[in-house]
């Protein structure tokens, strides 16, 4: 090879991350059966998570890791006398919403169930209430829980259209986390270059 390259530049984010970062970011929802499916779909999902908690077998993966921890603004588990640090309600709400597989699913060349992202965004948006609450200032309203979900059900949706993760060995829930990362890093108030970043990491962090 006779090319030459500055190893201390670092080449522009890939297409397709652009696209969903500025497609997160600017984008305006006018659709009112879009949000009206939303409304839906968290009910459904919370619904279903509910149910779960009937199960002994999915309530004891729920809770703090070390029993008796207090997290200061911690986000609440539906159904669940826990307020935890987002990322462990992230990982209990996803485990219940879940547990009995009766959440939404979408069908394209790749399947996946777009609620899932509700694990993250019902995390974080409690997260950010609670601090929010404790400045006092007002809470997130509901509609930037349903824009956070349209959002995630969009980029989800569209990316499995035409691509089956399946099929090369890989779990198609990394769709899930890039969406998730997309609407959790915007409602945590990411500027663009932020966003991309965490796209970045959500596509590298390793799959199963």
């Amino acid at each position: 090879m006779s090319a030459t390259y500055d190893l201390n530049e670092r080449p522009d984010y890939d297409d397709v991350l652009q696209q969903i970062a500025d497609y997160a970011l600017d984008y305006r929802i006018e659709s009112e059966e879009a949000w009206e499916t939303a409304r839906y779909c968290l009910m459904d999902t919370l619904g279903c998570g509910l149910l779960a908690l009937r199960f002994p077998e999915c309530t004891k993966h729920l809770g703090p890791l070390v029993e008796g921890t207090i997290v200061p603004h911690g986000a609440r588990v539906p159904g669940t006398p826990y307020r935890l640090d987002p990322v462990k309600a992230a990982w209990d709400i996803g485990c219940i919403v879940r547990w009995l597989d009766y959440n939404d699913t979408w069908l394209a060349a790749e399947w996946g169930h777009p609620s899932d992202n509700l694990g993250a965004i019902l995390a974080v948006a409690d997260h950010i209430s609670q601090k929010r609450v404790a400045d006092g200032q007002a809470p997130l309203a509901m509609k930037a829980v349903l824009e956070a979900m349209i959002l995630a059900h969009e980029i989800q949706g569209v990316l499995a259209l035409e691509n089956s993760f399946n099929r090369v060995g890989l779990d198609h829930v990394v769709l899930v986390k890039v969406a998730s990362t997309a609407v959790s890093a915007k409602l945590m108030g990411a500027n663009r270059e932020q966003m991309l970043s965490a796209l970045s990491h959500a596509w590298v962090d390793g799959q199963a």
